[in-house]
């Protein structure tokens, strides 16, 4: 059969192309997924497109591959390796850029170091860095010799970085001596240093730093150094099985000990692909900008190993988007002629904060493409994204997906999908989604339920790295034969999907199941809010009542009037039940690192209940 169209040059074409790929996948779900894995480079053609189910299913089966040569060689054997990989800034405005051969030649040096220092394929190696080229060419140096990356947020405290190390059983360490974060140093190296100190580190025999001086080097510290001579391993890489583990990245810890999920190599990389394609379009001429750090799932999907997968030319800042305000990526954006921005809901929201007026005397005209990521996306930051950056003419890719699913598993296509205000509209080819009720039945358009996936998909993660019981028990055992996500979401009567958030932040007050998400959505429709937070807490009559945390937008103050419009306001929107029992008044509200509101503490504020939890990750206040 011959191959599913997968570039175009009109919209007309895209349609044509979308309507092919979507009738063969509601017809051959299996070939669809085949022609998809088809456009990779493999050494060992696959005879098995998928076999077995969730937790232990394998995909494309007999198949092997190297990612670096599908990033990097496979488009320097083609021609383009003078192209721009990747366009760096960072806060003091140092900027560079990297084509796809420097890129290669520094994955290979890097590769070069690591062999040398003993790391062999099923190695694991920690790469805490900031988000720079040289973080996204120790990813691609660790696949190109087999090794197993964890990536760690430069973010993180001593103790989150030994607790990673730890459960890894990390052999190297690749890190940086230090960057800049909002006019402050970060001493990436220094907290390495420290970690090692503990013996929970004793796996560790090598730290690679970038930035060290030769004569601070140690028979453990070496300083990133060119290498004349590449091993056969690094100058000629071999090819893994198409389930060779890739990466294993951890969740936040804020919940209880952080979850390790693994990512295996084929699958992982078919459905990043092919999700980065048909979502964003990429074209020679774009530049694209995932705002994401390199420590997160988006970092690894949809800034480093889909973009140049494909190929593709794409920017990376190291700093604060806000500093010194929240002009800074106005600036950037025009600047460096960005055409595609994926970015954060909370992100978006911070910047409706700090004011329209803010990005007046930017032009923002190279955007031709917007995308949300993370939490829900409420319709009024949507609208704000759409006008303000978007200028009323760019789509919006308002994204569902999560760490396990490995990529995008709801979202719209541009040319295709509708644009709903706070939808993330149908599932991408393939992935069949639904909304299901406590007895896993679907529930009708419009009604609140659990938001599942029935059929496996290439991307999913295989496991937690040591504790597939965990696995098992977290996402196949609430409901038979189905992927719990653990978001609550609900489906129109177009089958548009709306997400509204973890079930843990669905409330039931006097009786109505509320997500916590609709209030919040509410709430910043005032024109007075740009953040809010709601939770539920326990309530003698009503069973729960709800209590929100609002950021005001510039210009308002807190007062005991504001939370009574507040609440009113609520209550006109949605109904007197959904009216909020307080309102609470803050300057930040608190959040991983990648964003995330954590409303399990504002929970325990709300309640008047010490935090016991480490908070030292976390921005914002509790």
């Amino acid at each position: 059969m011959s191959e599913l169209p997968f570039d175009w040059s009109n919209s007309e074409e895209k349609s044509n192309a979308f309507n092919q790929a979507m009738a063969l996948a509601n017809s051959d779900v299996d070939e669809f997924w085949r022609r998809e894995a088809r456009r990779l480079t493999w050494d060992q053609p696959f005879h098995t497109v998928h076999h077995g189910d969730f937790a232990d299913g394998k995909w494309f089966v007999g198949g092997t591959l190297n990612v670096s040569v599908n990033c990097l060689d496979r488009h320097i054997a083609s021609g383009s390796g003078h192209k721009r990989a990747l366009v760096f800034e960072n806060e003091r405005g140092d900027v560079a850029t990297i084509t796809y051969q420097e890129l290669l030649d520094l994955t290979c040096h890097i590769a070069a170091i690591l062999h040398h220092r003993g790391v062999r394929s099923g190695d694991r190696v920690a790469i805490y860095m900031p988000t720079v080229g040289e973080a996204i060419a120790s990813m691609l140096a660790c696949t190109r010799i087999g090794a197993i990356h964890t990536v760690i947020f430069g973010g993180f405290s001593k103790e989150a970085l030994i607790e990673r190390i730890s459960d890894a059983e990390a052999k190297t360490i690749i890190t940086a001596e230090s960057t800049q974060r909002k006019g402050q140093a970060l001493q990436f190296l220094r907290t390495v240093n420290d970690a090692l100190l503990d013996q929970r580190c004793g796996s560790v025999s090598t730290v690679l730093a970038f930035g060290l001086n030769a004569d601070a080097a140690t028979d453990v510290i070496v300083p990133y150094e060119p290498q004349r001579d590449w091993p056969p391993a690094v100058k000629t890489p071999v090819s893994f099985d198409a389930e060779h583990p890739l990466f294993i990245l951890y969740t936040s810890g804020t919940t209880g000990k952080p979850k390790g999920l693994l990512h295996t190599t084929g699958g992982y990389l078919t459905q990043v692909v092919s999700t980065t394609k048909w979502s964003f379009d990429l074209s020679d001429d774009d530049l694209y900008w995932c705002t994401a750090d390199v420590g997160w799932i988006t970092g690894h999907s949809y800034v480093a190993y889909g973009p140049l997968a494909l190929g593709k030319s794409i920017f990376i800042y190291d700093g604060a988007l806000n500093w010194p305000d929240a002009s800074r990526i106005y600036q950037l954006i025009d600047r460096h002629g960005i055409s595609v921005l994926y970015t954060a809901p909370t992100a978006i929201r911070m910047f409706m904060q700090a004011g329209v007026e803010l990005s007046h005397g930017y032009s923002l005209s190279s955007l031709r493409l917007l995308g949300s990521v993370g939490e829900p996306i409420n319709p009024e930051a949507w609208a704000w994204y759409k006008q303000v950056f978007g200028q009323d003419r760019c789509h919006i890719i308002d994204s569902w997906w999560q760490t396990e699913t490995g990529a995008m598993m709801i979202t719209p296509i541009e040319h295709v999908s509708s644009q709903k205000p706070g939808s993330a509209t149908k599932p991408f080819f393939g992935i069949k989604a639904k909304v299901v009720d406590d007895h896993g039945h679907q529930a009708p358009p419009e009604s609140a339920g659990y938001l599942v996936i029935d059929k496996p998909w290439p991307s999913l993660a295989r496991g937690i790295w040591k504790d597939q019981e965990r696995f098992i028990n977290t996402y196949f055992t609430k409901l038979p034969h189905v992927y719990f996500t653990g978001d609550g979401a609900r489906v129109d009567g177009d089958g548009d999907f709306f997400i509204s958030g973890r079930i843990d932040d669905v409330v039931n007050v006097a009786g109505h199941r509320l997500g916590t998400a609709e209030v919040e959505s509410a709430l910043v429709a005032h024109e007075s809010v740009a953040e809010a937070a709601v939770v539920g807490i326990p309530d003698q009559v009503t069973g729960q009542k709800l209590v929100a945390f609002v950021l005001l937008m510039r210009g308002y103050s807190p007062s005991t009037e504001l939370g009574e419009q507040l609440k009113n306001h609520v209550k006109a929107i949605i109904g007197s039940f959904a009216k909020p029992a307080a309102i609470h008044f803050e300057n930040s509200l608190p959040k991983t690192r990648s964003g995330k509101i954590m409303r399990r503490l504002l929970r325990a504020k709300a309640n008047g209940e010490p935090i016991t939890t480490d908070i030292s990750t976390l921005d914002g206040e509790v």
